[in-house]
């Protein structure tokens, strides 16, 4: 289960950062490909709006956390499951058969 529930958030997080990355490029959209010289230029992190960089910042952080949850919610189903395995087999073979 936390598994699942980190990969929700991861996947949350990725259609909030494909969603911020299509409103970035209307907000930019009219920033010229090339500048004076010739060369192309990008809009860099520093020239964002406020507002735009924070839910940058917000959704990266979230995607990470969930991504861990998610792996480390994976790790801990299979170590769950292999203590399991191996308990169910020392009962089997403490039993005495007549």
């Amino acid at each position: 289960m936390r598994a699942l529930c980190g990969a929700i958030i991861a996947a949350g997080a990725m259609i909030g950062l494909g969603l911020l990355g299509i409103g970035i490029g209307e907000r930019y959209s009219h920033v010229p490909y090339y500048n004076m010289q010739g060369d192309p230029q990008y809009v860099r992190f520093r020239d964002l709006d406020t507002s735009l960089a924070l839910v940058l910042v917000v959704g990266l952080l979230v995607l990470g956390t969930g991504l861990a949850v998610a792996f480390i919610g994976l790790a801990y189903h299979h170590y769950r499951r292999h203590h399991e395995m191996h308990h169910g087999q020392a009962r089997s073979s403490d039993r005495i058969t007549v």
